[in-house]
C-alpha cells in the first residue's frame, strides 16, 4: 500500500527541480508565476516518491496511476487541481527525456481526469457600444475609455497593457507591441478607431501632466504620473460597468474574451487568432470557438436557403 506524501521535500532530489525550472525558465521561457506553479506541483509528486521509496527516474506506469488515485481519493483534491499537477510530471518527464536521464516516458498511458468545458463569458455587441459612447471628461474617465477600447480592439492581458510604453503603440501604422508571456512580443493591428481613441488620450494625457516635469514612460499613468497599477484597472473597469449599466461586473480577461469571439463570430480563422492572442498552442485558442445561441439564429435565418 502506497503511503502518503511527506511535507519535507527530499534533499537529494533537489539538483533535480532546480534543473527542472532552469528549463522553464530558459528553454520555455514561462513566466515567473507560471515556473512557479510548475515547481510546486512537481514538488509534490517528488515527495510522493520519496515517500514510497521510488526514484522519480525509474517509476513505472502503474506508479503514475497511483499517484493520480492519491490526489483525488485521498486528497480530495478538484478535477482542475488533479489535471495541473499531472500536467505538471507530463512536463517534467518530457524534460528528462530531452535531457537523456530517461528513456521511456512513464506518463504516456497516463489520463487526466476531464474538465468541464467552461465556456468564456463576452460581451455583446450592444454592451460594448454602449461602453464606448459612455460619456467621459476627466483624465482618469478619458483613460478608463481608452483601456477598454484597447483591452477590445487588441486583446490584451492586463500585464500586457499596464506595461505598455508609449514607443509600444503606433497609431500611425495601426499597430501596437505587446510583451506576453515568458517575455514573447507580438504585433497586433489596430483598427481606426482604436487610433483615434488613443490619439485623444495622449492629448489629454499631455495636458494632464504638463506641470509634471518627470513622469512614467508607460501609456497608462495613474494620476501622480507612475505607471498604473492592475489594482487600478480592474477597480476603475468594475466602476465604469456599474455607471454603464451592463448587468456582469467587468474585468480585463473579459474584454480579451470578446475580443476573440467577437473575431471568430466575424470570420477570423484560428491560426490568426493564436497569433494575436499570444497563445503558444491553438488549442488554448479552440475554447473561443463556440457561438452563443442568438448568433447561431441569425446566421441561420440569413443563410438558409427556406428563411
Amino acid at each position: 500500500m502506497l503511503t502518503n506524501p511527506t511535507k519535507e521535500q527530499p534533499a537529494p532530489l533537489d539538483p533535480i527541480l532546480e534543473e527542472f525550472q532552469n528549463h522553464l525558465a530558459l528553454e520555455r521561457q514561462l513566466s515567473r508565476n507560471t515556473q512557479q506553479a510548475y515547481v510546486s506541483d512537481l514538488a509534490h509528486y517528488l515527495d510522493y516518491c520519496a515517500a514510497n521509496e521510488m526514484s522519480p527516474l525509474s517509476v513505472p506506469p502503474q506508479f503514475l496511476d497511483s499517484f493520480s488515485y492519491q490526489l483525488r481519493e485521498n486528497e480530495k483534491l478538484s478535477a482542475a487541481s488533479v489535471f495541473r499537477k499531472l500536467e505538471a510530471v507530463k512536463c517534467f518527464y518530457k524534460f528528462l527525456l530531452i535531457e537523456g536521464r530517461i528513456q521511456e516516458d512513464p506518463t504516456r498511458l497516463l489520463k487526466a481526469p476531464k474538465l468541464p468545458k467552461r465556456m468564456p463569458e463576452q460581451l455583446s455587441r450592444q454592451e460594448m457600444q454602449r461602453l464606448l459612447s459612455y460619456p467621459a471628461e476627466k483624465y482618469d474617465e478619458v483613460r478608463t475609455l481608452t483601456i477598454v477600447e484597447l483591452l477590445y480592439a487588441a486583446g490584451l492581458r492586463v500585464s500586457e497593457l499596464i506595461n505598455l510604453q508609449l514607443e509600444n503603440v503606433d497609431i500611425k501604422e495601426g499597430w501596437v507591441l505587446a510583451f506576453g508571456k515568458g517575455g514573447k512580443q507580438r504585433f497586433v493591428p489596430l483598427h481606426p478607431a482604436c487610433c483615434e481613441r488613443l490619439k485623444y488620450f495622449l492629448s489629454v494625457r499631455e495636458a494632464h501632466f504638463a506641470s509634471k516635469s518627470v513622469v512614467g514612460s508607460e501609456l497608462f499613468l495613474n494620476n501622480r504620473g507612475k505607471k498604473i497599477s492592475r489594482i487600478s484597472v480592474w477597480k476603475d473597469l468594475a466602476a465604469l460597468g456599474r455607471k454603464a449599466g451592463i448587468s456582469q461586473p467587468l474585468h480585463p480577461h473579459l474584454f480579451r474574451h470578446t475580443f476573440a469571439s467577437h473575431l471568430l463570430q466575424g470570420g477570423a480563422d484560428l491560426r490568426s487568432l493564436q497569433e494575436m492572442l499570444g497563445h503558444a498552442n491553438l488549442t488554448t485558442t479552440q475554447i473561443y470557438t463556440h457561438l452563443d445561441v442568438s448568433d447561431l439564429k441569425d446566421k441561420h435565418k440569413k443563410f438558409h436557403p427556406h428563411s
